[in-house]
């Protein structure tokens, strides 16, 4: 950079100036280009830079093109605050990130196909592209929070299903409480209702017969009893076949609806207890997925304080709070946990301030544990438990420093327990992998003991017949297709 002025900087005269090149090379010329020698390169560098490290090709460039002697030290201009300070840390010269820099290197870009000789604006355009392509391809490939995000849409989904089960029972109830009204104080459960319309369809056809059919989905022969003596007694309208069959076919929705949402929630179960065993095993895994889901990855949350974990969900009313001088909320997401409606009105902000201290602990230990396992959480549970008793009974609990040396010790017990069976199943798969290498290397070999394999698996030791073409290849493709299962 020739000259500058930072206090016109920002004027509009000012900026349009760096759209024309000729005033541009006016106060910028081009020192030195150094062209990345491959796309894995250029994204090596990119990866590096986006993550405030210095990479070996820049430190290079800089150490080559940099003047050192002189009477007046020279001055960096970096646009990424992150990288700046690394390159501080690094070279230790003055490095400017801020001001003038960015509408610098604005220009730069703009007019960066014209200072590089041999270099057209077409083919600048593609390598930006081509880049940016496998950059975003790789930061979506290599997601660390890949595992999060499924937890997240579940919990959405879950949510979202609640909401939406409600209000078609809703309607179900509505619509055929025309025909049975009576059915809606005999069964006030939604899903229950549900299935029970499917069933009884018109109530005037309901009989003796259907008795034992209405005792298995209500798993009560009194509620059966009764809801057959007020099919014959009801003051419902007639329905005709037509809108009957709508009615059973939006039941049947419903029911589906209902049967997936506890599919889904099987599911949750088993996903929290693979990313964050010691948080579900702590607060439950709804409760759990509804943290990670508001905190936006389990990294995240484990970077929080316990003091957020214990608010988080009630920000409008914390800011609210705030704002008018009033007493801040106790508790966000986490009163949705057992152990807060179990404690007594006194002792409920004591112990959503313990539990918050506990969760921010668990979810530490599964973000950044190699091997997962649910011994601390059970261990944080069972503090949790001892503190509740003592805000009721005064019963004293054990010391902190006692229970997470049990807990180490059990955890270390385990880890090596799931490591030893990891170590087994990989001597398994390499030792499969080697037969199958063998066996397409070693051609007449091979075919002989596959020969010996298929003839001793023949049912009825009957005498093969015409050998059909191609049996080795076939054989091989299966045993690979097995291990490929396997894996």
């Amino acid at each position: 950079v020739k000259e500058v002025e930072e206090i016109g900087m920002l004027l509009p005269q000012v900026e349009e100036s760096v759209l024309s090149l000729a005033k541009f090379n006016s106060i910028v010329s081009l020192a030195a280009f150094f062209p990345f020698k491959s796309a894995q390169a250029a994204l090596e560098n990119m990866n590096a830079i986006s993550e405030g490290l210095v990479h070996a090709d820049l430190k290079l460039f800089l150490e080559t093109n940099l003047p050192r002697s002189g009477k007046k030290k020279p001055m960096l201009g970096v646009s990424d605050a992150k990288i700046g300070a690394a390159l501080q840390e690094e070279f230790g010269m003055s490095i400017q990130t801020g001001g003038v820099v960015g509408e610098i290197l604005r220009g730069v870009r703009l007019h960066f196909h014209a200072l590089v000789k041999g270099l057209t604006a077409l083919a600048a355009s593609k390598a930006q592209l081509g880049l940016g392509h496998s950059y975003s391809r790789a930061k979506v490939k290599f997601n660390v929070n890949r595992a999060d995000n499924m937890i997240i849409q579940s919990i959405a989904l879950l949510d979202q299903l609640d909401k939406d089960i409600n209000t078609f029972s809703m309607r179900v109830r509505e619509w055929y409480g025309y025909h049975f009204p009576e059915l809606i104080k005999i069964v006030p459960d939604n899903s229950t209702y549900c299935r029970l319309t499917q069933l009884i369809g018109n109530r005037k056809e309901l009989s003796e017969e259907s008795l034992e059919a209405l005792e298995e989905v209500v798993m009560d022969g009194a509620k059966a009893q009764a809801i057959l003596e007020a099919s014959r007694q009801s003051m419902g309208m007639d329905i005709s076949p037509i809108d009957l069959i709508n009615i059973e076919r939006f039941s049947s929705r419903v029911v589906s609806l209902a049967a997936y949402r506890l599919e889904l929630q099987e599911y949750l179960r088993s996903k929290m207890g693979q990313v964050a065993p010691n948080l579900a095993a702590l607060i439950g895994e709804v409760v759990g997925a509804r943290l990670i889901s508001h905190a936006g990855s389990l990294t995240n949350l484990a970077k929080y304080p316990a003091s957020t974990v214990q608010i988080l969900g009630a920000e409008k009313a914390l800011f609210r709070a705030l704002k008018t001088r009033g007493n801040t909320p106790k508790y966000g997401l986490i009163f949705h946990s057992t152990f807060i409606g179990r404690a007594a009105a006194k002792n409920k902000g004591r112990i959503s301030r313990y539990l918050a201290n506990k969760c921010t602990i668990a979810s530490r230990i599964d973000c950044f544990s190699e091997v997962p396992t649910s011994v601390f959480g059970d261990k944080l549970r069972e503090q949790v438990e001892e503190r509740l008793s003592f805000y009721e009974t005064g019963d004293m609990p054990r010391k902190n420093v006692d229970v997470m040396k049990e807990a180490v010790q059990e955890a270390g017990e385990v880890a090596a327990e799931i490591k030893r069976k990891l170590e087994k199943k990989e001597k398994k798969r390499k030792k499969k992998e080697k037969k199958l290498q063998e066996l397409e290397e070693n051609g007449t070999n091979g075919e002989v003991e596959v020969r010996k394999k298929m003839e001793k698996g023949r049912s009825g030791g009957k005498k093969r017949g015409k050998r059909r073409g191609g049996w080795r290849e076939q054989w091989i493709q299966e045993e690979r297709d097995l291990y490929e299962e396997e894996i």
